[in-house]
C-alpha cells in the first residue's frame, strides 16, 4: 500500500492487512453457543478470518470477547474535512498581551460542568491554576478573570452567573454521555442563553471526551475543545473570536 496514498485502510501486523481488534458484550452465558453468536456476528458486519482471543463471563448471562477479525473497506481522506479548530495557539503571555491590546481589560469567563454530570476533571483542566500536564488554566492568565462553578450545575444557573459577571465566554463541560444526555443539556443551555438574549455577545465553547467540533457547532456553539485539548487552545479561540465579533461591529 503507497503510504501517501489518500485511500486508507487499517492494519495490524503488514501495512493493509485490514486487521482491527474489536471487543463487545453479548447477553449470553459464556459458551460454545455464545462463541458461534459471537462469530456470526462479525461475519455478518462483513469481517473474514476471524478469532476470538479473549471469552470471559462478566455477569449473569453477559460474556465479553475481545476479537480479531480483517476487513477489505477502506475510506479515502481526500474529501474528509477535519473536525478540529484551526488556529494558531498563542502562549499565556501572548495571549495576555492580545487581550490588553485588543480590549484593553480583563475577559470574563464562565465555567461549569452542567446537568447532572459530576465529571471535573475536564473543566479543571481549562480552568483551574494548575491546569493539566504542565498546561496551566485560565486562572494563571492575567488577563482573564474566570469562574469555575463546578459540577452538576443547571443550565439556568450557569447563564445566572453568566448574566450576573457579564461574560465574555461561556465553557461547557459533559463527560456522561449515557442515552445522548449530554445532547439534551447542551441543546438547552444554547437554547437558554439565546432566549436571554446575550447569545451574541458571548463566545459558547463545549469540551467533553465524546464531543467534537462538527457536533458542538450543529448545536448552536462556536466551536468545542475536547481530549487533547488544553488551556491555550481555549485562550486562544476566545480572543481570536471576540476579537473577530469587534471588527465586525
Amino acid at each position: 500500500m503507497d503510504l501517501n496514498s489518500k485511500i486508507v485502510g487499517p492494519y495490524g501486523d503488514t501495512t493493509g492487512d485490514g486487521a482491527i481488534q474489536l471487543s463487545f458484550t453479548l447477553p449470553l452465558n459464556n459458551d460454545s453457543i455464545a462463541t458461534q453468536a459471537a462469530k456470526k456476528l462479525l461475519l455478518k458486519m462483513g469481517f473474514k478470518d476471524i478469532q476470538i482471543v479473549h471469552q470471559t463471563l462478566i455477569g449473569e448471562k453477559f460474556t465479553f470477547f475481545v476479537v480479531y477479525g480483517k476487513t477489505t473497506l477502506t475510506v479515502n481522506t481526500e474529501f474528509i474535512k477535519p473536525l478540529e479548530v484551526n488556529t494558531k495557539v498563542m502562549e499565556r503571555k501572548e495571549s495576555d498581551q492580545m487581550i490588553s491590546t485588543y480590549f484593553n481589560r480583563k475577559l470574563v469567563v464562565v465555567g461549569a460542568c452542567i446537568g447532572e454530570d459530576a465529571h471535573t476533571v475536564g473543566i479543571d483542566a481549562i480552568m483551574n491554576m494548575k491546569g493539566y500536564d504542565g498546561h496551566y488554566g485560565l486562572e494563571r492568565y492575567s488577563m482573564f478573570e474566570t469562574y469555575n462553578l463546578g459540577a452538576q450545575v443547571q443550565p439556568s444557573e450557569l447563564l445566572e452567573k453568566s448574566m450576573e459577571v457579564e461574560a465574555d465566554a461561556i465553557l461547557i463541560s459533559q463527560v456522561v454521555t449515557q442515552r445522548d444526555i449530554h445532547l439534551r443539556n447542551l441543546t438547552r443551555m444554547v437554547e437558554l442563553v439565546e432566549a436571554s438574549g446575550i447569545r451574541n455577545k458571548v463566545v459558547m465553547v463545549a469540551g467533553g471526551p465524546r464531543i467534537d467540533n462538527s457536533i458542538a457547532v450543529e448545536l448552536g456553539y462556536d466551536a468545542c475543545f475536547g481530549r487533547g485539548s488544553f488551556a491555550e487552545d481555549v485562550a486562544t479561540f476566545i480572543i481570536e473570536e471576540l476579537h473577530r465579533r469587534q471588527q465586525e461591529v
